[in-house]
């Protein structure tokens, strides 16, 4: 049995401009000690599928569909089923530490905060604890600088902060949103190495959402490619760098700025995401694709095509491997490489 199993999940949200359709269908299984990646860009529905999960919607948002979490039903449970289940048994780290701490309060109360509530610490026995964690986390002298507040750490020790509040109560499963978020490049991977040498420590499970594929090839098993707030396509993380089998996975792919392609003209996918308040018939990538047919009007089916891979797709697998059709010349790019030296 997976350790968190979501069939059917949908999240719509009640606006002035209409109902925003914001997660459509998913289903998802996430084992025991799996690392599964989210990928996708912003308004794919990543990161409203993980508040769903924890049951932090927007109060004009509601989930439809089931979500179990160790075999019990969590979807829209009463706030004192969550309140177990969180911290315990899924923690969350959020996008901003500095908007996730609060500005007012030091670091020692805000973590001893978590285990007086969940684990019924004394609040001595709890600051300990915390500095403990601080220390398992990476964060030099971690007695002596826990007594601070959050505008005194730099953005990377913030994020330590965070995964060390979300690990508190050794949860089964970690969901880390955008993690990276605004770190620089040696920060984010001193970040994703700690997550991966906790993960292993602690024996849990992991749902990293981002948007940075190269994030997602050093860290995952397996990746699930969102647009639109549905599944575009499924498969071990290899497989998925390897040979992409879905139009939107390559076109992520074509657009990461490679050092073995200096001088080339930089990918990008044509268009913009769609509008979720009326969202295109069918298959919501098809205004985008290259790909497009008349059988894109009705959304494909999320599809097994190979061992552990699945995408939902009407072009054959064949055809989008072969590559798209050459797109015509962009006479603004070619403008701006004549002014180029």
């Amino acid at each position: 049995m997976a350790l968190l199993e979501i069939r059917d999940l949908a999240v719509r949200f009640a606006t002035t401009d209409g109902a925003v359709s914001a997660v459509n269908g998913i289903d998802l299984d996430v084992a025991k000690g799996q690392t599964l990646g989210i990928v996708g860009e912003s308004g794919s529905g990543k990161s409203q599928l993980a508040f769903s999960i924890m049951g932090l919607l927007a109060r004009n948002g509601r989930a439809t569909g089931s979500v179990r979490f160790d075999g019990a039903e969590i979807l829209n449970a009463p706030p004192r089923v969550l309140n177990r289940i969180r911290a315990r048994g899924i923690a969350m780290v959020f996008q901003d530490p500095m908007t996730s701490l609060n500005p007012y309060m030091r670091v020692s109360d805000q973590m001893a905060e978590v285990l007086m509530l969940h684990k019924g610490l004394g609040k001595a026995a709890a600051v300990a604890e915390a500095a403990r964690m601080l220390d398992a986390v990476r964060i030099p002298d971690a007695r002596g600088r826990i007594r601070l507040y959050p505008h005194e750490f730099s953005g990377g020790m913030r994020q330590r902060v965070m995964i060390a509040m979300a690990l508190l109560c050794r949860p089964e499963l970690l969901i880390a949103d955008e993690p990276t978020t605004a770190l620089d490049v040696t920060v984010q991977a001193q970040i994703m190495q700690l997550l991966a040498d906790l993960q292993r420590e602690f024996g849990m499970a992991m749902i990293l959402i981002t948007h940075d594929l190269g994030v997602v090839a050093g860290s995952c098993e397996r990746v699930m490619v969102m647009y639109g707030g549905r599944i575009m396509e499924r498969a071990p993380v290899a497989p998925i760098f390897a040979d992409p089998a879905h139009p939107y996975t390559q076109g992520l792919l074509a657009a990461i700025p490679r050092v073995d392609q200096q001088g080339e003209r930089l990918m990008a996918i044509p268009g913009s995401p769609p509008n979720m308040t009326a969202p295109p018939p069918g298959c919501p990538f098809a205004p985008r694709c290259a790909y497009e047919r008349p059988a894109c009007a009705a959304m494909p089916p999320l599809e097994t095509f190979a061992a552990g891979r699945e995408r939902a797709c009407h072009a054959p697998v064949a055809e989008v491997r072969a590559g798209p059709p050459p797109l015509p010349d962009q006479p603004e790019a070619a403008a701006i490489e004549e002014l180029q030296p």
